[in-house]
């Protein structure tokens, strides 16, 4: 593309100003690399200081279930529900009065942290993250600590650049990483995490993102697995699909359980805004009376308190018949929703997969009762189970698919998985249009982007605003002043220098350049250093805005044989960007006008 400075004719470089722009260029790029070398140095440290600190948190959040209620498989009933409401009181004390910005579950905190606040996560956010969280789940809530992982993480990522004093845009970035290692950390499953961040906060990437990305969550697993062991956090029997006809039994999952994350993402949104609406003393007491409320149910049915891990494990085992799992999965949901709606600190993450997998669970007993020929255990939809709600719950389907595979360790639950989730993932966009992610963000009050808008938006391209040249196309060898004659009215005419050479010029210049007494000079002559960039038709048409400079128009050619097949003018990307909803007349497809 030609480089034009102020008075430079358009088209044309200055004099010396090619050796000057290479080494500007060459310093630039040095430097770039430098920069990027840098960035990927800090996202290991982050993911090891972020892996540390999740460790740090799951071990006390092990240590106050342990001593507030006893063994998880046996807990003291006794102490149900007091435990709960009474560290509730803590809890909502600490929100109201000390650590406002630890509310929620982190996801959109870290979001907003992003987008926002440029990165900016205040290491109060951070401690408060940590304690109330670890209170909350510690103390039987219906929560998990991924969640909270992501913003404790991201905040100290956050804290790394303060500290190195790194510019705004690199502490943007800085706030995915370690949301990265704390996922991963708290989740030992570094795949899942790097798609889930990917998905859901940064929603786009480049390759440098991407590697800084996996650096920090393969040093915040490699640091969790050094402190808390490499064994996954489930123990999976076997699975093999020996029939293709069981697929419709998986099928079957998918329906049951895209209804139910439905309802439960229903229950959240209706009744979060009404707790949220009452007045700023009854926060104080919300965490408690959550607390209470599960502390109530886990009376009759403690395995919903806490993460619930323990629970997916003896589901895995088939130690339930299926009607207690489907109990189970209601008693679930309504924990969880009590926990998560009253503004307790924790994590969707694990009470989304124990609901998929009771679900899952009861699903595949059920199944088995009416069609006994079928081979795959119950563990099989136990596993599909969690996919098909972290994919109608959370609507994220790739993280889904890919973290199922990481905690079985088989690929051979895809197929099944893949159906599943799909129809969950349908069903919940077809009656819940906006993610259960976005809705909460609405709620209080923020406008951040929606990953899967993004997702699904169209992408215009060149062929959207091509259009025939309404000039002739001029050739190296004319003269200017023929060049000026066929120019016409034209403001400004293509000139082809072969293959996939081109290069414009404006009429004016044209004129100017017969008044000065060179009308028989070739136009390769005079536009010997001229370039113009070329577009191909199924660029992004975002391409002509960064590529056309001060030329009005850009040749579109074929990519095979640099065929000239149309252009695209300034006016015409505009009107398409402008009616970009609006069906745009096709354009018939050219033999090549060059």
């Amino acid at each position: 593309m030609s480089t034009t400075s102020p008075g430079a004719r358009p088209g044309v470089l200055p004099p010396g100003a090619g050796a000057e722009q290479v080494n500007r260029r060459a310093a630039r790029k040095w430097a770039a690399v430098r920069e990027e070398r840098l960035f990927l140095f800090l996202a290991i440290v982050i993911g090891v200081i972020a892996g540390l600190a999740v460790v740090c948190f799951r071990v006390v959040i092990g240590w106050l279930q342990l001593y507030l209620l006893g063994s998880p498989l046996t807990p003291l009933a006794h102490r149900l529900p007091l435990v709960p409401a009474l560290v509730g009181l803590v809890i909502g004390a600490l929100l109201v009065l000390v650590f406002s910005g630890a509310r929620g579950s982190g996801v959109n905190q870290t979001k907003a942290a992003l987008y926002i606040y440029d990165g900016y996560i205040p290491f109060r956010t951070v401690v408060g993250k940590f304690i109330t969280s670890a209170l909350a789940i510690g103390s039987g809530q219906s929560l998990g600590p991924e969640d909270p992982s992501i913003q404790m993480g991201a905040g100290l990522a956050s804290l790394v650049g303060r500290k190195l004093k790194l510019s705004r845009a690199r502490m943007r970035l800085l706030a995915p990483l370690g949301a990265a290692a704390g996922l991963a950390a708290a989740f030992n499953a570094p795949i899942a995490s790097i798609l889930f961040v990917i998905e859901e906060v940064i929603g786009q990437w480049s390759m440098s993102i991407l590697s800084a990305v996996v650096l920090s969550a393969v040093a915040g697993t490699v640091v969790e697995r050094w402190f808390l062991g490499a064994h996954s956090l489930f123990t999976v029997p076997p699975f093999e699909l020996r029939n293709p006809v069981e697929l419709a039994a998986y099928a079957g999952l998918g329906v049951v359980g895209g209804f139910a994350s439905l309802a439960f993402v229903k229950a959240v949104i209706w009744l979060r805004p009404k707790l949220k609406a009452m007045p700023r003393w009854t926060q104080y007491f919300q965490p408690a009376i959550g607390g209470l409320l599960v502390g109530i149910i886990a009376i009759w049915y403690p395995q919903v308190l806490g993460a619930g891990y323990i629970i997916i494990n003896q589901a895995l085992h088939a130690q339930f018949l299926w009607t207690t799992l489907a109990i189970l999965a209601v008693m679930k949901i309504l924990a969880t929703l009590f926990s998560f709606t009253s503004g307790t600190p924790g994590g969707m993450f694990a009470p989304t997969l124990v609901i998929g997998a009771l679900v899952g669970g009861a699903v595949g007993g059920f199944e088995h009762l009416l069609f006994p020929h079928i081979a795959a255990g119950v563990s099989a939809y136990v596993m599909v189970g969690m996919g098909v709600a972290f994919a109608g719950i959370l609507r994220a389907p790739m993280t889904s698919v890919f973290m199922i595979i990481e905690i079985s360790g088989s690929y051979t639950v895809v197929l099944p998985l893949l159906i599943a989730n799909s129809i969950a993932f349908f069903i919940s966009r077809s009656f819940q249009h906006t993610p259960i992610f976005d809705a909460l963000t609405h709620q209080d009050g923020l406008d951040l982007p929606s990953m899967e808008e993004r997702r699904e938006e169209e992408v215009l391209h060149v062929e959207d605003a091509m259009q025939p040249p309404t000039s002739p196309v001029l050739q190296w060898s004319d003269t200017v002043a023929s060049a000026l004659t066929a120019a016409g009215d034209n403001a400004f005419v293509l000139v082809h220098g072969g293959g996939a050479r081109w290069a414009g010029i404006p009429t004016t210049r044209l004129a100017a350049l017969v008044k000065d007494g060179m009308g028989q000079h070739r136009l390769g002559e005079v536009l010997a250093a001229s370039r113009l960039p070329t577009l191909h038709p199924d660029e992004p048409l975002e391409m002509f805005l960064r590529e056309a400079g001060d030329a009005p128009l850009l040749p579109v050619v074929h990519r095979a044989d640099d065929r000239l097949l149309g252009v695209a003018t300034l006016s015409g990307v505009l009107a398409t960007y402008r009616h970009a909803d609006t069906p745009v007349p096709e354009m018939q497809p050219q033999k090549g006008l060059a």
